[in-house]
């Protein structure tokens, strides 16, 4: 089941987005301008699940070096991963 998120979870998602390495910052910022209205409780999830991740390895899977493996390597992730790399 996937939990809901009020809109202050989905604000924070933006300051969450902030990262030490520019590259991801430009990424998920692009990524956040371009569809943070319509994200759904299921991508704010999936994308909540990458903001946990190191820098390293968050741009491991925005750059497409790394797929998703174990627990991350759901449908909704890999659509996801989809989305933020065409930004």
């Amino acid at each position: 089941m996937v939990p809901e998120f009020s809109l202050h979870d989905r604000t924070r998602l933006r300051w969450r987005a902030r990262r030490g390495l520019l590259e991801n910052d430009l990424i998920l910022t692009r990524f956040l301008d371009a569809y943070e209205s319509r994200l759904t409780d299921a991508d704010v999830a999936e994308l909540t699940r990458l903001l946990e991740l190191s820098d390293n390895e968050l741009m491991d899977y925005l750059l497409a070096r790394k797929e998703p493996e174990g627990d991350l390597a759901t449908p909704a992730m890999r659509d996801l991963l989809k989305r933020l790399r065409s930004v």
